[in-house]
């Protein structure tokens, strides 16, 4: 199978480039990537950057050059609820700063569910590793914003009341997947709780304390994963 795994900064970027074997590097005009294997898989790893913008046009980017048969977004997320060092994998998506004005749904892109679903089949084969890793399943929503307040954290949960994370790319990643009909899914690590003491300062130490662990779980899955077709 062909994988794209998706960051977006460089300090996650190493961390998930640490899993590969045989690395070397490739470029794609502005963007440059890593390749390898994780188990039987090709895999390339890229930064999308910071932000929804970035992640939209970094992941069309890729889609064109690799035709990929599934995309990876991970990282760190902030946690609604979910305690530092939680593996989350999204079950479904959304962005939670968008409104298209009267008649349409709040977080509805044009053109696109207010929803977007992640790849089943890399739920199923996750939950294959519940007892070696700390994983929980549930909504990621995305906005352009870092969110470090417990007041930020209840708008959000005021349209959407079973968010489980935030962050900036997930939603964007996943409408370019809808609209290019590439299955996709999200695999975040809580690196910090807004609202739940200094958040900023939560997320600093994790980088600081982080087990490299928490990332070999994207390893443990995609290693997992066969060939057969993704839903």
């Amino acid at each position: 199978m062909n994988i794209i795994i998706l960051t977006a900064m460089d300090k996650e970027m190493n961390l998930v480039i640490s899993l590969l074997n045989n690395p070397h590097k490739v470029t794609y005009g502005h963007i440059a990537a890593i390749k390898g294997k994780i188990g039987n898989n090709n895999v390339t790893v890229a930064k999308c950057g910071i932000g929804k913008v970035n992640a939209a046009i970094r992941t069309l980017t890729l889609i064109k050059e690799e035709n990929p048969d599934l995309i990876i977004n991970t990282g760190v997320a902030g946690g609604a609820g979910l305690p530092i060092g939680t593996i989350l994998i999204a079950d479904k998506v959304a962005f939670d700063d968008v409104w298209c004005g009267p008649g349409t749904k709040y977080g509805e892109a044009d053109g696109c569910p207010l929803y977007f679903t992640p790849s089943q089949m890399v739920i199923d084969v996750s939950k294959e590793s519940e007892n070696e890793f700390p994983l929980c399943y549930g909504l990621i929503c995305t906005g352009d914003k870092f969110i470090s307040s417990a007041e930020e954290i209840a708008i959000i949960r005021n349209h959407f009341p079973d968010v489980k994370a935030v962050d900036m790319e997930s939603a964007a990643i996943a409408q370019t997947c809808f609209l290019n009909s590439i299955p996709f899914n999200i695999i975040r690590v809580v690196s910090d709780t807004p609202g739940e003491g200094e958040n900023i300062l939560q997320y600093k130490n994790f980088w600081e304390d982080a087990p490299k662990k928490t990332f070999e779980a994207v390893r443990n899955i995609i290693t997992k994963i066969g060939k057969e077709s993704v839903e």
